[in-house]
């Protein structure tokens, strides 16, 4: 039998297989290392390092290369499906977040305002239901009259409520223009490290603050000047001028809002795209569950994410909407179906705003459980 040559033997084949020589005698297969740049680790039940995908370029996320998953931040602690959010969802009760609503004023508006309008509906409805031919009676019972007489007295008191709930929120808009007014400079007679504070005129701040903080602070200081108006610290002629005022920086204040809603949508939809193309090449790809790298999940978390974001832009968009409509109705006085469509209007508005806020303190509050857990 005649002996074999192999390229690993000493003194078998010429000069020209001298690298593919060197080449076989330096593997190791112990020492054999996956490449860092493949997106795809072997299918073997052995742990491979894992790094972020290349392959679609620069990832959006500011991760480093470990051999472990990336470490859960505070955002992701909320992700659905996880065993700290179950626990932290047994732990917080309803009454625990409409408590926590009712510690500030914004949550007691809302609340106001679903009573307030839930009335309205009601006595809407009675009053449809008593000038109706067909149900119309000869003589009202006279608790019947007296229980209408009291409703309508408690709408108008928590209307009243909930106008001295709003006193001085202009403060939040003010604070946010004067904190623009200072700003640190160097001067030409100092140096760089002894820098003064200088501080812009006022009036100044104000005309370059943007446009949407300067609509609430002047709707704020109008609606003020509305509810003293009220309390009869000013007169009834300039309590109207100011409540009109405040109804036509309400409109353009909402317009705003929508426009600034739609920019975000079409931002959010535009993410949401980048996300879903990446997802769908790392799937033609041949990714499976077992070897998709961490680069996949977290697209998986981000597209969640911002899903999530943009039903609450939708419930915001409806409920800017209803206020638009609302608010239409003052400005242009309206006068045709002008209660019924206020009423709703009214009421949608505030179960929209009010889940909003509520949406809002659940998670604080599961955030807040999840990390003592």
């Amino acid at each position: 039998m005649s002996h074999l040559s192999f390229p690993s033997e000493h003194g078998a084949g010429d000069s020209s297989s001298a690298p593919t020589n060197q080449f076989y005698s330096s593997f190791d297969a112990n020492a054999f290392q996956m490449n860092p740049l493949s997106s795809h680790p072997p299918r073997t039940p052995r742990t491979s390092v894992s790094s972020s995908s290349h392959v679609y370029g620069a990832s959006i996320y500011d991760t480093k290369e470990e051999p472990q998953e990336p470490p859960i931040d505070e955002e992701d602690e909320l992700e659905e499906g996880t065993e700290q959010l179950k626990q932290a969802e047994l732990r917080v009760r309803k009454e625990d977040v409409w408590r926590e609503m009712f510690l500030t004023s914004n949550g007691r508006d809302k609340a106001f305002k679903l009573i307030q309008y839930s009335l309205r509906v009601y006595l809407l409805f009675h009053t449809s239901l008593a000038t109706s031919r067909l149900l119309r009676r000869p003589t009202r019972p006279p608790w019947e009259k007296e229980l209408v007489r009291r409703l309508h007295s408690t709408v108008d008191g928590f209307s009243f409520t909930r106008k001295c709930l709003l006193l001085f929120n202009w403060l939040s808009p003010l604070t946010a223009i004067r904190a623009q007014q200072s700003v640190p400079f160097s001067s030409e007679q100092t140096t760089a490290a002894t820098s003064k504070q200088t501080m812009k005129p006022f009036l100044h701040t104000v005309l370059y603050a943007p446009p949407p903080v300067l609509l609430e602070l002047v709707q704020a200081a109008a609606d003020d000047v509305f509810t003293f108006s009220k309390l009869g610290l000013l007169g009834k002629r300039t309590g109207e001028r100011a409540g009109r005022f405040s109804d036509w920086c309400w409109l353009l204040a909402t317009l705003v809002g929508l426009v600034e809603n739609g920019v975000e949508r079409q931002m959010i939809g535009h993410l949401q795209h980048e996300v879903e193309s990446r997802l769908y090449a790392e799937s033609m790809a041949g990714a499976t569950a077992k070897s998709k790298p961490a680069s996949s999940k977290q697209d998986e978390k981000e597209i969640s994410r911002l899903q999530k974001q943009d039903y609450w832009l939708q419930v915001t968009r409806a409920k800017l909407t209803m206020d638009l409509i609302f608010v239409s109705y003052d400005v242009f006085r309206i006068k045709r179906a002008s209660e019924p469509v206020k009423t709703f209007t009214g009421l949608a508005s505030g179960v929209l705003s009010a889940a909003k806020l509520y949406d809002r303190h659940k998670t604080s509050l599961l955030k807040a459980v999840s990390l003592s857990i």
